[in-house]
């Protein structure tokens, strides 16, 4: 059996990257996996056959982030397939912001909307559901601690929101025995990483360099941080910040 059999649990951003290898790793020990997305449904239907096809079992949900009533319509598509959860990875976000002399405050409103206020309210509407003994695991960035990528203001910012809103929750929850943390990533192999660098001469060669480890990340690295956060063996830590940026910050 795995260890995480008998829960379940809900990944936000879900049909790729990051996502969908927290979901498929989730899966393969033993968890229900909520796959949400916004758009895809083509992915995130990919990513429910790659965990059924494990062994593990999976549904997609679909709700538009960033918009008003996000949160609520997430839990109402939830709730027709689900009683109950014991794991939220927040993890869907948006990045691309321009620099600081070219953004604008739609924009801006935009970012902020999809990557704090969106998971903000997906916990409180969630809070009745989240079962005792529970797991909240919010995916920040290793850009909210350093300025590698300094034109990315805005999603650092929200980025920063984001692990303070883990290290107070915990205090907020610790006495239901639920665990709330930060699990920052640094440079991960994803479509959006490829878009970010598209074009820059040099700029996997470097984005390797940046990591004590020589390489770029992959998507299971940052999915075995948070299985083990997600599991009995990350019972003691909460109100972390966890560095999963391959010592990009050291």
């Amino acid at each position: 059996m795995g260890v995480l059999t008998g829960r379940t649990a809900l990944v936000t951003g879900a049909g790729r990257g990051i996502g969908r290898g927290i979901a498929e790793r989730l899966g393969r020990d033993g968890a229900r996996v909520a796959v949400h997305y916004g758009s895809s449904e083509a992915a995130a239907k990919e990513t429910v056959a790659a965990i059924e096809a494990a062994g593990g079992s999976a549904f997609a949900i679909r709700a538009e982030l960033g918009r008003p009533g996000d949160a609520e319509a997430l839990w109402e598509e939830f709730d027709r397939h689900a009683e109950g959860l014991d794991i939220l990875v927040n993890n869907a976000g948006i990045g691309g912001a321009p620099p600081i002399e070219e953004i604008d405050e739609a924009t801006y409103d935009q970012v902020f909307a999809v990557n704090v206020r969106a998971p903000f309210f997906i916990v409180r509407h969630g809070l009745e559901r989240l079962r005792d003994g529970g797991r909240i695991i919010n995916i920040s960035s290793g850009l909210a601690r350093t300025a590698v990528f300094p034109h990315q203001i805005a999603y650092a910012m929200t980025k920063a929101a984001l692990d303070v809103f883990s290290r107070d929750l915990s205090k907020v929850l610790g006495r239901r025995g639920v665990t709330v943390n930060s699990v920052a990533p640094g440079i991960i192999d994803t479509d959006n990483t490829a878009e970010l660098l598209h074009g820059t001469e040099g700029g996997w060669a470097r984005a390797a360099e940046i990591s004590a480890l020589g390489r770029v990340g992959e998507t299971a690295d940052v999915a075995d941080v948070v299985a083990f956060l997600a599991s009995d063996a990350g019972r003691w830590v909460t109100g972390s910040w966890v560095d999963a940026t391959g010592g990009s910050l050291t």
